[in-house]
């Protein structure tokens, strides 16, 4: 199991976003932890925090520690610039060991389908849902078998096995993978192709007309 424990420190001055500017430069980053009292203001080291994100999703349970005190969240938003790779700031969201968390939590694939033997091809149409269940009770992804999967066939979320303690709030009818046979690829490539080239036709004319 990976580390889940997160050191921070309380931010009690500097803010907005010139105090954000230095508080990065500093090589730390500022975040919020949002529950039922008051924001808390802190900031993370922030080599620290990007080798753990790796690991961590909407759906990982942290334990945030600042000075002996210890909140355990869920971390709800980030922002980062993806052209520097630096995350600019984290909102967590502070649970309840008794209280009922609702978040979204990845699908993974499993196995090889059937249906790719005879030229099928898996496509995976949602990557995640949302659940509901106590923060001890959080999975880290769900688990979704497609090796039964022949040509034309699909899997849905009540195909899903739920670990005990945790129910699906995305509806048990909305598909999570399925299996297509290439030469029906070809066909929906070209249908599209043939739309958009009648689509810029028809824009073409209505110009001409006017």
């Amino acid at each position: 199991m990976k580390d889940t424990n997160v050191t921070a420190q309380l931010r009690t001055e500097d803010f907005g976003s010139t105090g954000s500017r230095r508080v990065l430069a500093a090589g730390r980053i500022p975040a919020v932890i949002y529950g039922r009292k008051e924001p808390v203001h802190i900031t993370l080291e922030a080599k620290e925090f990007q080798n753990k994100l790796r690991f961590v999703s909407e759906s990982t349970l942290l334990n945030l520690k600042i000075g002996r005190k210890t909140h355990s969240v869920l971390m709800k938003e980030l922002q980062e610039n993806v052209l520097l790779g630096k995350i600019l700031h984290v909102d967590f969201f502070e649970v309840s060991k008794d209280e009922v968390v609702r978040t979204r939590v990845q699908i993974l694939l499993t196995g090889h389908p059937e249906g790719a033997k005879f030229g099928g091809v898996l496509e995976q149409v949602t990557h995640e849902i949302e659940i509901e269940c106590l923060p001890a009770d959080l999975p880290r992804n769900l688990s979704l078998d497609v090796s039964s999967l022949n040509l034309n066939e699909s899997l849905q979320v009540e195909h899903l096995e739920l670990p005990s303690g945790v129910k699906a709030l995305t509806a048990t009818d909305v598909t999570l993978a399925t299996v297509k046979s290439i030469k029906e690829e070809v066909v929906e490539e070209e249908e599209e192709m043939e739309g958009e080239a009648i689509a810029t036709e028809e824009a073409a004319e209505e110009e001409s007309e006017e």
